[in-house]
Formats: C-alpha cells, sequence, structure tokens
C-alpha cells in the first residue's frame, strides 16, 4: 500500500487507517474474534496506522490491540493512542484529566497493556481548561525525550491551540472529524495546519456510519450504542440526513462502487496530507473500505458529489450540546 507521511515530521502511515473505537465499546456489542481477524487482515493488506484510546472499553482497546499484535512484527505498526478521559465503573464519563502526573500515569498504564514500549503517537483527547495546552505538550515532549512516544499528536483542537502547541513542540498530527457532512476545519483549522506542516488523521468519515450507505431509517441502535444520543440519528434529523445519502447513492452508483467507497475517496481526494481513519468492526466492511484506494475521483466526480451533498446540508450537530461543549475544535 502506498504511504503518506503524518505533516513533515511525522511517520510514513498507509493511506488509510484503522479506528479500533467500535471493537471495544460505545457501539454496542462486538465480536472480538472478529475485530482481531480485522486487524489481522488490515495488516496483510498494508494498513498500518492503528487507533486507540486508553479508555475505550477502560483498557480493553488496548489489550485487544496486544492481543492481535502478538506474534507480528510490533515495528509494522503504528500505534495512535488517546488519553485523558476519565471513566466510571458503569461506562459513564467523569471529565478529562491533563495534569503532568496523570498524563504519566495513563501511558504507563497503556504501555503495560499494550505490551510494548513506546507509543508512536500520544494525545489527549480533549483539551482541559484547568491545564495549559503548553503545558500539556511540554509533558509529552519529556515523553519523547525518554523514548516512550515516538510522535505528538492532538485531537479536536482549534487553530490557536494548535499554533500554541506547535511552538512548544513539533505536532505530528491532529485527529478531528472531516467527512462530507462535517466539513467545519476547512475554514480555519486545516489551512493552519498545513502552514505548520501538521498532518490530519481524519476520524468519522462515514460519520459513525450514517452514511455508509448502510444505515437505513428503522434501524435500532442497542442501549450501549452512543447514537441513540446523536442529533444527526434521530428524528427529522435522520430523514434529511439519509435523504442526502439517498442523493450520494445515485452518484456512487453512476461511478460503480458503493457509497461507503465514494464517501472515503472524497476524503483522501482532499490533500495527501490527509489520513482517513476507517472504523471497520468486520472483514467484509473492511474491504469495501479498502475498495475506496481504487476510487479515482475526477473533476465531474467531485462536482456531483458537492452537488448531492453540499457543505453544511447536514442536518443536526456532530455530538449533542454537552459534548460540543467539550471541543476545542468548536469554539469561535
Amino acid at each position: 500500500m502506498d504511504t503518506r507521511t503524518l505533516g513533515t515530521i511525522g511517520p510514513a502511515v498507509s493511506r488509510l487507517g484503522l479506528g479500533l473505537m467500535g471493537m471495544s465499546d460505545l457501539y454496542g456489542a462486538a465480536d472480538e474474534a472478529e475485530s482481531i481477524a480485522t486487524i489481522h487482515a488490515a495488516l496483510d493488506a498494508g494498513l498500518n496506522l492503528l487507533d486507540t484510546g486508553d479508555f475505550y472499553g477502560m483498557g480493553h482497546n488496548e489489550m485487544l490491540l496486544r492481543d492481535a499484535l502478538r506474534g507480528r512484527n510490533r515495528d509494522n505498526a503504528v500505534i495512535s493512542v488517546k488519553f485523558g478521559a476519565l471513566r466510571d465503573a458503569e461506562g459513564g464519563w467523569n471529565g478529562t484529566d491533563l495534569r503532568p502526573a496523570a498524563i504519566k500515569n495513563f501511558l504507563a498504564y497503556t504501555l503495560r497493556r499494550l505490551g510494548t514500549d513506546h507509543v508512536d503517537i500520544y494525545r489527549p483527547a480533549r483539551m482541559s481548561s484547568d491545564v495549559p495546552v503548553e503545558d500539556v505538550v511540554g509533558t509529552l515532549a519529556d515523553l519523547v525525550t525518554a523514548g516512550h512516544v515516538r510522535h505528538i499528536g492532538l485531537s479536536e483542537v482549534g487553530a490557536e491551540t494548535l499554533r500554541r502547541a506547535h511552538a512548544v513542540h513539533p505536532i505530528a498530527d491532529l485527529q478531528i472529524e472531516y467527512s462530507l457532512i462535517s466539513r467545519g476545519i476547512e475554514t480555519e483549522i486545516l489551512p493552519v495546519a498545513r502552514e505548520l506542516g501538521v498532518g490530519v488523521t481524519a476520524y468519522g468519515v462515514l460519520s459513525r456510519g450514517l452514511i455508509s450507505g448502510h444505515w437505513t431509517a428503522g434501524r435500532g441502535t442497542g442501549p450501549t450504542d452512543f447514537r441513540t444520543h446523536l442529533p444527526r440519528f434521530t428524528g427529522e434529523n435522520l430523514e434529511r440526513n439519509l435523504a442526502l445519502v439517498d442523493a450520494l447513492r445515485k452518484v456512487a452508483e453512476a461511478k460503480g462502487v458503493t457509497v461507503a467507497q465514494i464517501a472515503i475517496a472524497w476524503v483522501l481526494s482532499r490533500g495527501e496530507d490527509i489520513v482517513p481513519l476507517i472504523g471497520a468492526r468486520r472483514r467484509d466492511r473492511l474491504a469495501e473500505a479498502l475498495g475506496a484506494l481504487e476510487v479515482g475521483l475526477g473533476a465531474d466526480d467531485l462536482a456531483a458529489i458537492e452537488a448531492a451533498v453540499p457543505a453544511g446540508a447536514a442536518a443536526g450537530s456532530r455530538y449533542d450540546e454537552a459534548q460540543m461543549a467539550h471541543l476545542d475544535s468548536e469554539r469561535a
């Protein structure tokens, strides 16, 4: 698989990355054996960027990745880890802790769960008003010097915060939501990232399955599926958003590809500095996503996609009000 470099100082990674969250948390039950088989299939296909978080399943996701990598060459994987979110025994959320001692503690537990001596990219999942970003990045820089972290990343930060962080230590990449129906980064955040030489790992490229072509109006979401509470998946918002998917489906069918493939291919077309993360939990979904790498989009294709799903056309915010309040990237 062809590779892309994350920013000017980051590692060489595959053109697609695999997001592992749904294998442990937030999307309902997952099959552990199938999850490991999917990670193996991704690695065998040349996909080396594996994204996890220490709070995905309260450590389960990292241990799942450890099991998937057992017997394989650790250096063939680029492991990206998010930290900082606090959970309780019921799976609830208790804020964010980015104090230096807490960061070092999180990393120590991550290294043990992953069974490795370093994390390739380490990033706070959300910023905290209690700790300046300069202090957070300064602590991470110390961990780079110690050899426990290879590169520093950020997640869901705005342009000003990105500048402040990069002034302390070079940032390899910014992980942030970017898709046909979530294009807020295009105005300010993406231009600043490019100015600074910071790569972008785009999550939510299928908007949590909403624009995958597989979601239907009558589909249920169990009590452990957080999409139940997302505005874009409820009521009239869902109807309007699925109408956009129907319009996109016509473009995809004319191209001879699936809705998911054309949505992923669109993100790939946004620039060589952008690496989409796909959240496949099964091998068939992974195979479909990998097919996007073969989809070339010309000017006519891009115009048809834009006509089907214009910028700003999505109904509803990408998270609920409480979660949106924690996104530095959404602050004016």
